[in-house]
């Protein structure tokens, strides 16, 4: 279904090569109206933070027409895994 938190994910992984995705919807009734997302993917190194943030824009531009409110965090490996050891 378009707009869950499932199909994010999985539309996440698969075009950004994502090694770790999370997303949780913030909604206060969990409606799909509102999500707060965290991607690891390669493909983000030597992106500035407003083309990582169009690279997901653009993967998610038709569900991102129902969404209200959607928060991200792109990182590369290197600095997830610097995040992580903190």
């Amino acid at each position: 279904m378009p707009g869950t938190a499932d199909h994010i994910r999985e539309k996440l992984i698969t075009a950004l090569e994502a090694a770790h995705v999370e997303v949780e919807d913030t909604s206060p009734s969990h409606c799909a109206a509102s999500f707060k997302v965290t991607i690891v993917s390669s493909q983000f190194e030597g992106k500035s933070l407003l083309n990582r943030h169009r690279m997901v824009n653009a993967c998610l531009a038709d569900e991102l027409k129902d969404i209200h409110a959607f928060e991200q965090k792109t990182l590369t490996p290197e600095e997830w895994d610097k995040r992580k050891s903190q």
